[in-house]
């Protein structure tokens, strides 16, 4: 039975379906990428009102270069574009912006764009919103274990938690609640080491028809959920 007291603190996004969802409507696929934004700005609202802390949601992977010139152009500019024209208002809802991945890749003045960003909204605690940006789930796993290495950890010192520590996202809760949009049901190398226990949700709307009953939708379903790490139903009593 589900349990409206039960929400998910840290909840992460697979925004996928932006290209279908322009195809359907015979218009480029860049233009689903620009609709889609707007269901970014959605699911903000949405987790504002509900309280809950932490958003993630995976914007660029390290596979996505392999797509088309111009797509990865399009989105390169538009990632631009959203940080000029967002950040204010982030700022003015007490949102920190957090862009993990490795951002070296980038354009010189996208990196700077995110580095201002990230100060400006530095000490705002409403909502963490976590962009993925040519980020990869084994990327951060490698990252991490070779953090630990340069720093003098040998193979007997390594553990799960010094290694969870160096994380790309160690500052945020693992996260409760996977949502997937636009069919698909994969992980795509996406958090592979956060989401050991996190809940699974898949839907077939496109995220750019990502709206807030959407979202209550995925909330609602993990409500519903037992959620044991490992232990018996018994033990939970």
């Amino acid at each position: 039975m589900s349990d409206k007291r039960v929400m998910p603190r840290h909840i992460a996004i697979v925004m996928d379906g932006n290209g279908r969802w322009a195809k359907k409507r015979f218009l480029p696929r860049i233009a689903g990428h620009a609709r889609g934004v707007e269901a970014i700005r959605r699911t903000i609202e949405g987790c504002l009102a509900r309280g809950i802390e932490y958003l993630t949601v995976f914007a660029f992977s390290s596979e996505n270069w392999n797509r088309p010139s111009e797509e990865v152009g399009f989105l390169m500019n538009l990632f631009m574009a959203t940080l000029e024209k967002e950040t204010d208002r982030l700022h003015a809802n007490r949102i920190r912006l957090k862009v993990v991945g490795d951002t070296s890749r980038f354009a010189p003045e996208l990196q700077d764009a995110i580095v201002r960003a990230q100060k400006k909204t530095a000490d705002n605690s409403a909502l963490t919103l976590t962009v993925c940006a040519n980020y990869g789930g084994q990327w951060d796993i490698l990252q991490a274990a070779r953090h630990l290495i340069r720093n003098g950890i040998g193979a007997e010192e390594m553990t799960t938690e010094r290694l969870a520590s160096s994380l790309a996202l160690s500052y945020a809760p693992d996260p409760d609640l996977f949502i997937r949009t636009g069919g698909e049901k994969r992980i795509s190398n996406f958090l592979l080491w956060q989401l050991a226990y996190t809940e699974l949700y898949f839907t077939d709307t496109y995220w750019p028809d990502f709206d807030d009953s959407e979202l209550e939708k995925a909330i609602v379903s993990f409500q519903t959920r037992e959620r044991r790490f490992g232990k018996t139903s018994e033990q939970l009593v």
